[in-house]
């Protein structure tokens, strides 16, 4: 005999299954709405872009080049100042330029699996700023120290620093999203303050301006290796994209399908914290890279994060890119910092992703 009646049954079916069907809907409808663009579409007009954008970085310059001399060069097998110029300088910064763009959007990817919020990125949980201080005061201390010595202290800064806002933020509900990135906004500036305070106190404010806006115009030969580190490290988070998918979803589901949060959490935040401290060891901060670019890939190829993340990494190329061609013809012969570029874009970018979301909801 059964527990319940006909009538309870039937009152039972009649009260889940509008919930199950609207469910379905919306489901239906957001992979609909996130799946209208093919991702080979978007990973080939990338691509295609960032070729462009990199042909247009290599012939852009104060120093006189030409193609024919590099024609010439190949032909003779003799080095002269174009193509002497080509491997030094135009090759060298082209490339710390497609690293530092792909390294900061994934690691802006990355940290919005983590957190679970789409309006956070490196910058925005003290993780650049950090990595700042870090290196600030194991230059003063400690001014002789290698190269590497400096980036593992900016790493380790950069971890605490993200520890810490991950405390601030423990207790605001997931709900609550655009307090997380505001929180964040406060907390950068906050420990920003302090390292200006030092570098004052210190009389080292011309080092750190050097560190706090991202330039590529003292790129070499010799001066952006570091940069490989970041690849290194995107290829890892293609690696365990589906695990950080995962925790992105939810601690329920993850602790469901066997996933350790806690330890893909730190592995992600790691991830993060190095990629940052390379990018600020080398070319400076530049913002909003981690925020603009994973948003816009969100909006066209969903959230998976092993489909999205070479969209990702390519239009986080072509981005930085863009933004140094428009830094170096702005006000030829002179440079315009990509960090002032891309912070102008990012800010208004960043706006309209605020303004936006609720009515998303």
């Amino acid at each position: 005999m059964s527990l319940f009646s006909h009538r309870t049954h039937a009152r039972l079916k009649s009260s889940t299954a509008p919930s199950a069907s609207s469910w379905q809907s919306v489901t239906g409808n957001a992979l609909h709405r996130r799946t209208v663009i093919p991702p080979w579409l978007i990973n080939t007009a990338s691509l295609i872009l960032m070729g462009l954008l990199v042909l247009l970085s290599l012939s852009i310059g104060v120093a006189d080049f030409s193609w024919s001399g590099i024609l010439q060069s190949l032909l003779t097998q003799s080095a002269n100042s174009d193509s002497s110029l080509l491997l030094v300088s135009r090759i060298p910064r082209t490339i710390a330029i497609i690293l530092t763009g792909i390294a900061m959007a994934v690691a802006g990817m990355i940290i919005q699996v983590v957190l679970k919020n789409r309006f956070v990125e490196p910058s925005m949980v003290g993780a650049t700023q950090s990595a700042a201080l870090g290196l600030l005061v194991v230059s003063l201390l400690f001014p002789a120290s290698a190269l590497i010595v400096k980036m593992g202290v900016a790493t380790i800064a950069a971890v605490f620093g993200m520890m810490l806002f991950m405390l601030l933020i423990h207790r605001i509900p997931p709900t609550d999203f655009l307090m997380i990135p505001l929180i964040g906004i406060v907390f950068g500036g906050i420990i920003e303050a302090v390292t200006t305070f030092i570098a004052y106190q210190t009389e080292s404010l011309q080092m750190l301006s050097v560190w706090q806006f991202g330039d590529f115009s003292g790129v070499l030969a010799g001066r952006y290796e570091l940069l490989w580190l970041t690849g290194g490290l995107c290829v890892l988070a293609y690696i365990i994209a589906d695990k950080l998918t995962i925790v992105g979803l939810g601690d329920n589901i993850a602790l469901n399908l066997g996933i350790s949060k806690r330890q893909v959490t730190w592995i992600g935040v790691g991830m993060v914290a190095m990629m940052s401290a390379v990018v600020v060891v080398t070319v400076g901060m530049i913002p909003f890279i981690g925020l603009v670019v994973p948003n816009i890939v969100s909006r066209l190829m969903g959230d998976k994060l092993r489909r999205s993340l070479p969209a990702v990494a390519l239009l986080g190329a072509s981005a930085v890119l863009l933004c140094d061609i428009i830094g170096r013809s702005i006000r030829y012969p002179f440079e315009v910092p990509v960090a002032t570029i891309f912070g102008v874009v990012g800010t208004v970018l960043f706006l309209w992703l605020l303004l936006r979301a609720p009515a998303e909801q």
